[in-house]
């Protein structure tokens, strides 16, 4: 602020105005009201009054006939974000609003007021211009120094060098250019043009209307081909970025627990951000069960919801969006992104869906299969409060469970604009052949493991009994590599059964992190696998059976023994360590950290989320300023990974006091079994859950289990750490 602002106080808001050298000079004042878009007479007053403080701010400073803008920050009545919108008559900012909201958020809402959050008033008195002295002046100061070959958009042109200190103020230069300076050169392309401002900016604006584009070849090119394995994934990392920011749960907003990802258009995976490997490599399955079920009828605006684990889903809580993305004329979906997250309550026999005791999906939660949440544009909430409503066990906070829907809608909106503004730039035909080239490329890069790989067979034991059996048999001549879990356990009584995408998943990740190249993790890397799961067992359990642990425990399990058979890894942790608690009112969950397994080269990572899980923990101010709880300690456990001629990493401690009552709840593996060493290396340490009461007395849990805590209890868990490899 410069040294001549003034400082007001109109209404509830904020004046200031400043002047810097031959810039603009402003005046802003905004009010915040949260007053309904239909009180349109008071808001028009309340606009004007704003207007003209700003407006006299300037001319108390001797700017003459200010320009003045207003702008009224609006948002749906209940909601967070607001958008900015010109201000205008009533039905104007409806429609605006309507339009800014579906293309920033993915749906419109018709039937919810719209408030205006805030109103703003800009004056703006332009900046006083250069004489044509001046400008002449600037341009004999601002001769190139040089002139060099530069290879731009094809040809090898002559170009000026300029040296940016010796650009004098209102200095133009047509591209193509180079202006160097110490540490930084700046390239001016053709039809471009470099200003330099009176504050010494360097401005680069378009000079010519942008020439046609030519859509590029569908014939892979190695260097387009590293171009779009990084802009599919820096796609999904948008829509990942959108979903964050968006969320209101920690679940999604603090600790990270949801995926994004592109789809090509018969739903094979293409791309992902570097999110949850579980979500990731068994989205493609509830992606294709959206194409099978809906087909001609999927429009453009819809976007569908499921969870169901016979549909590709993990476990309830797990919500999956799926939105189709249409080009401008088509009438049948180009490409699909999905954005998948956990929700903090599902519903389900305990706060926090995750019971550690369940023995039916019923008793999980909320069970959602094809639902769609957003009909061509338009949300349908009241629909979608009847589904979580429904069941024998409903959502306990259905509010935040929509928050967080609205923002997965948002992510799956931003991928599916990124995409558009793909197509715009390459054509949509050079976009879909690199998405297929991509794919290829993956497919050829697992090949060239599957070249190096040995057979190999290995079996874990998990705290309930059960086996997860897998034997890898690599064809050098097909180059194809069979994966059999015949062998395995059959379906088991308890909630440790993994639906048959979790197996797919672990495979899939298992495969890509034995690939050195930077490639996305997509749907080529599993075309040369042949993945075998007999039906009815622990891997592929019948419809209707209890899955909340076979996502998160029994898929680390699934990559342990993969290792195991690939003889590259001893066992990590081999559980997410989930820890749920709450009432009726507030739901919590996490999972957390342990020690990852020791490899030929190197030792384990202490205290790290490892494998099929990459969510993060809530920070301690966030979780104590939401919940009734303390962190009373969160430390390595020194001494838990197993020892070896390369370590394994160690777990963690963490205790939880709590201050009001809730129940609590464990749902983990690796207590009464031990994370094994490999190739001579020793096991790492089991993990221990305890309720400590405040009477002094002590209860012992095992690895599944619940407790009622009182305030004063404290909750103590002791991850596993990892094994060791090769002898000591």
């Amino acid at each position: 602020m410069g040294a001549n602002a003034v400082l007001l106080h109109p209404l509830a808001g904020l004046l200031s105005a400043w002047g810097m050298g031959l810039a603009d000079v402003r005046a802003m004042t905004e009010a915040t009201i949260e007053q309904s878009l239909a009180d349109a007479h008071d808001l028009k007053v309340r606009a004007e009054g704003l207007g003209q403080r700003a407006r006299e701010a300037l001319l108390a400073q001797g700017v003459a006939a200010p320009q003045v803008n207003l702008i009224a920050h609006l948002k749906y009545e209940g909601a967070d974000s607001a958008l900015p919108i010109a201000y205008a008559d009533h039905d104007t900012l409806t429609v605006a609003f309507t339009e800014a909201h579906l293309r920033r958020f993915g749906f419109a809402d018709p039937a919810r007021a719209i408030i205006v959050a805030t109103l703003t008033a800009e004056a703006i008195a332009p900046a006083v211009q250069q004489t044509q002295t001046q400008t002449t002046q600037a341009a004999k100061q601002s001769a190139p120094r040089a002139h060099a070959p530069l290879r731009a958009n094809g040809a090898t042109q002559n170009a000026p060098v300029y040296e940016r200190t010796a650009l004098a103020a209102g200095a133009e230069i047509d591209g193509p250019a180079l202006i160097l300076e110490r540490g930084a050169t700046t390239f001016v392309d053709a039809e471009w043009r470099a200003r330099m401002s009176a504050d010494g900016d360097l401005i680069l604006t378009r000079a010519q209307p942008r020439s046609e584009r030519r859509a590029i070849g569908t014939d892979v090119d190695p260097i387009l081909l590293e171009v779009f394995n990084n802009r599919f994934m820096a796609v999904a990392e948008e829509m990942g970025l959108a979903l964050q920011t968006t969320a209101s749960s920690v679940n999604i907003k603090e600790r990270l627990d949801f995926s994004c990802a592109v789809f090509d258009s018969s739903g094979g995976l293409v791309a992902n951000a570097p999110h949850i490997p579980v979500h990731l490599g068994s989205m493609s399955d509830s992606v294709r069960e959206i194409i099978r079920q809906r087909g001609e009828a999927i429009k453009a605006g819809d976007i569908f919801m499921l969870n169901a684990p016979h549909a590709g889903g993990t476990h309830l809580p797990d919500i999956t969006l799926i939105a189709p993305v249409f080009l401008p004329g088509a009438t049948t979906p180009a490409f699909f992104t999905a954005a998948r997250g956990h929700h903090a309550d599902i519903g389900g026999a305990t706060p926090g869906s995750m019971p550690p005791n369940s023995t039916r999906i019923e008793d999980e939660g909320v069970l959602i299969e094809n639902f769609l949440l957003v009909e061509q544009g338009t949300l349908r909430e009241n629909a979608v409060r009847a589904v979580f409503s429904a069941g024998p066990h409903p959502a306990r906070n259905i509010d935040r469970n929509i928050a967080d829907l609205k923002a997965q809608i948002a992510a799956c909106a931003r991928g599916g604009e990124e995409l558009r503004r793909m197509v715009n730039h390459y054509g949509a035909e050079g976009v879909a052949a690199y998405m297929r080239h991509v794919q290829d490329n993956a497919e050829e890069q697992i090949r060239r493991v599957i070249d190096t790989i040995e057979a190999g067979k290995f079996e874990v034991t998990m705290d309930n009994g059960a086996i997860v059996r897998v034997a890898i048999t690599p064809d050098y001549i097909t180059r194809r590599v069979r994966v059999d879990f015949t062998g395995t356990s059959a379906q088991h009584k308890s909630n440790f059964n993994a639906p048959i995408a979790i197996t797919r998943a672990a495979t899939l990740y298992v495969f890509r992190t034995l690939v050195e190249d930077n490639i996305p993790l997509n749907e080529g890397c599993l075309k040369p696998i042949d993945i075998i799961v007999p039906e009815g067992s622990l891997l592929n359990p019948k419809r209707g059976a209890a899955v909340v642990a076979g996502n998160v425990e029994t898929s680390q399990i699934v990559v342990d023994a993969l290792y195991g058979a690939l003889g590259v890894l001893a066992a990590s942790q081999g559980t997410m360590n989930n820890f749920t608690f709450g009432d009726d009112k507030r739901q919590y969950y996490e999972t957390i950290c342990g020690g990852s397994g020791a490899g030929p080269d190197f030792d384990g990572a202490a205290v790290v989320q490892t494998h099929m899980t990459n969510s993060r923990l809530t920070d301690p101010e966030v979780l104590e300023s939401r919940f009734p709880i303390l962190i009373e300690q969160f430390a390595v456990r020194r001494g838990s990974g197993g020892a070896g001629a390369h370590k394994g990493g160690d777990g963690a401690i963490r205790r939880l006091r709590f201050r009001e009552p809730m129940m609590a709840a464990m749902l983990a593996n690796r207590r009464s079994t031990k994370p094994f060493g490999l190739n001579g290396g020793d096991e790492g340490a089991p993990g221990i859950n305890r309720v400590e009461r405040a009477d002094g007395s002590v209860v012992e849990l095992a690895a599944t289990g619940q407790a009622q805590m009182l305030p004063g209890d404290v909750f103590h868990i002791e991850t596993p750490g990892g094994g060791g490899y090769g002898k000591a």
